[in-house]
């Protein structure tokens, strides 16, 4: 076992990566936290400043769309500099934007919290770019995937980490009775609102600056850099010929698209489908959320609601647990592919996935709450697989390409979740909106059909 460690984490002259592939390895939890984290700040501002589906979908415009902006260029920094540089430069970014929700809460601007987003959204790409190949470097090339996927390992623990993270510090501070307030009264509370979830994010920004320090201070860090020469303009004509590429750079805009829109009005889904939230008016009905927690002592006992409970931590709970069925569904995944062609899992999970949605659009209470749930089951085997045989075939150099243009297709998540929000609020039912996810999820079995057919094409030939 001890051996095992020290060939992980060792390099061919001997020297002993531990330290910072400990402390790189950390980003992986800390991008996870921002990444879900945000996605219940719609939920939240929706009900500190009573906005709209599309005003609060804006908040992942500013996060998805700053991940696809700054792809390239941290691509282009870590290949000027190195890899350490990336990680300053992106954790800087990261706690420069945790820190402006303070002067955005104090402005109460809806538009400054957005702007502290993208900023955030930004060190969050950049680390997300420059972490995976750094991982790569810290030990002996034969082990190089074993390390990233322990790394990646903590992705979704910190997923699940932001969403306790909010659902303690922000969602439980949310009022759930502010038709019966004064103005006097809804400000102080607005108030109080916006300043647990400005603490909550410069909490987080202050552990990112400890982080930060650590690694300035560490003088052994790894310096290599990407050694790459790409020419992009002569690559991309080449990548954009190859069907199986530019058609997997389509299928993962839809693919995020969808995730990012399921997951980010999950909590709004919930709320309402259990009864929580009137319909017509979106404001909370605090009987209905103490007579579910009465009902149903299954989900009470397991979660521990009780009479301080909101709406919005028990949209969260569902939240969370989907999250959490995203994160065993792919050790079953993993599994499957050891006797599925991946062209064709991703085809049946693709259909799963629409079968799930379907039952959160035509059905409500559990029923549609369980159909929505189960979306993250079927969604977790999307993108890496996706990534993989879209970049199937390609020399080094066309995989550095494509593998930049795969992480840009993270704008669907921008896009498409902006493009549910529109929906919800043009026809005033959040259900409505989640045919965008149904045909995003179409897409993606088509081009897991056409993987399936070329791959057995291909061992015929």
């Amino acid at each position: 076992m001890n051996t095992e460690k020290i060939t992980l984490l060792r390099g061919k002259d001997g020297r002993n990566y531990l330290i910072p592939f400990i402390l790189v390895t950390s980003l992986f939890f800390f991008w996870g936290i921002a990444n879900n984290m945000t996605d219940t700040l719609l939920a939240a501002f929706k009900n500190i400043l009573e906005m709209t589906d599309f005003q609060t979908s804006f908040i992942q415009m500013a996060f998805y769309g700053s991940y696809a902006c700054f792809a390239l260029p941290a691509a282009f920094l870590i290949r000027k500099y190195n890899f350490k540089t990336g990680i300053i430069v992106g954790l800087g970014l990261y706690a420069v934007g945790t820190f402006l929700f303070y002067p955005a809460g104090q402005m109460e601007s809806y538009g400054f919290y957005l702007f502290a987003i993208y900023i955030m959204a930004g060190g969050c790409s950049i680390l997300e770019t420059t972490a995976n190949p750094y991982i790569l470097t810290m030990g002996r090339p034969e082990n190089s995937t074993l390390r990233l996927n322990f790394a990646q390992a903590f992705n979704p623990i910190g997923s699940i980490s932001g969403i306790i993270l909010s659902q303690v510090f922000i969602l439980s501070h949310l009022s759930s009775n502010k038709s019966t307030m004064t103005d006097a009264q809804l400000q102080v509370a607005q108030q109080s609102e916006m300043s647990a979830v400005t603490i909550t994010y410069m909490c987080v920004g202050f552990v990112l600056l400890a982080l930060l320090i650590g690694i300035l201070l560490y003088k052994k860090m790894p310096n290599e850099k990407d050694e790459s020469r790409i020419t992009f303009g002569a690559t991309m004509k080449q990548l954009f010929k190859r069907k199986h590429f530019s058609l997997g750079v389509l299928a993962q805009f839809f693919y995020v698209g969808a995730q990012i829109g399921v997951w980010s009005y999950t909590i709004r889904y919930v709320m309402l489908a259990l009864g929580l939230v009137d319909p017509k008016t979106d404001l909370i009905i605090g009987e209905n959320v103490a007579s579910f927690i009465k009902n149903h002592d299954f989900w009470s006992t397991i979660w521990r609601f009780d009479a301080t409970t909101t709406a919005e931590n028990i949209g969260n709970t569902f939240y969370l647990s989907s999250l959490v069925l995203f994160m065993v569904s792919r050790f079953i995944f993993t599994a499957l592919m050891r006797y599925l062609r991946p062209g064709i899992l991703l085809a049946i999970a693709a259909s799963g996935a629409i079968i799930s949605a379907l039952v959160a659009i035509f059905l409500t209470g559990m029923t549609g709450v369980i159909g929505l749930v189960m979306i993250s089951f079927f969604m977790s085997l999307m993108f890496p697989t996706i990534y993989g045989i879209a970049l199937e075939g390609l020399n080094e150099g066309e995989a550095k390409v494509g593998g930049s243009f795969l992480v840009m297709a993270i704008l669907g998540g921008a896009l498409l979740t902006t493009g549910q929000g529109f929906l919800s609020t043009t026809y005033g039912s959040i259900t409505v909106s989640f045919w965008i996810p149904v045909f995003s999820f179409v897409v993606v079995a088509l081009y897991g059909l056409r993987a399936n057919k070329d791959e057995i094409k291909h061992n015929f030939q």
